[in-house]
């Protein structure tokens, strides 16, 4: 296998893709899209476009068919499933944590850190564009991002 070929692939990955326009995901406020055969869902919420694997971290849930939730000033996709939350803004999984020692104790909202991989979207001439993450580090959304997990057929 020629390396420079190898890179050349790994770098077409990282290439935006044109995935719809501005109006559309506008009036939707969501659409599915298949870039560089990932599985991606792109949100429109508050004014913001967000970008994410499609399926859920914790059991491949289907998150393009979940509800926007805002919990602790964080506004979050519900995984329908399992009700997990999701940061939309940094893929983090949010939980409500009680101190069980403390009779009085209120719940609080806590991060498991970021479980969800969070794609860019850029927005040029009405066309959006998705370019995928470069982050190195492994995420839990990985896992269900390709293979046998996937839900959209690509047209090719």
């Amino acid at each position: 296998m020629d390396p420079e070929l190898s890179e050349q692939d790994d770098e077409k990955k990282y290439t935006s893709v044109c995935v719809g326009r501005e109006d559309d995901i506008r009036k939707l406020e969501r659409m599915t899209a298949v870039v560089h055969d990932r599985e991606v869902v792109i949100f429109y919420h508050k004014g913001e476009y967000h970008a994410m694997d499609i399926r859920c971290y914790h059991s491949g849930g289907p998150l393009h068919l979940g509800e926007i939730e805002d919990f602790n000033g964080h506004s979050c996709i519900v995984c329908p499933w399992h009700k997990y939350k999701i940061t939309l803004a940094t893929g983090e999984g949010l939980y409500q944590s009680i101190n069980p020692k403390d009779p009085s104790a209120r719940p609080k909202w806590c991060s498991k850190g970021v479980k969800q991989r969070i794609h860019t979207v850029t927005v040029d001439n009405g066309n959006i564009y998705v370019t995928l993450s470069k982050e190195p580090f492994k995420c839990d959304s990985d896992f269900y991002a390709t293979g046998e997990f996937k839900v959209i057929q690509s047209s090719s």
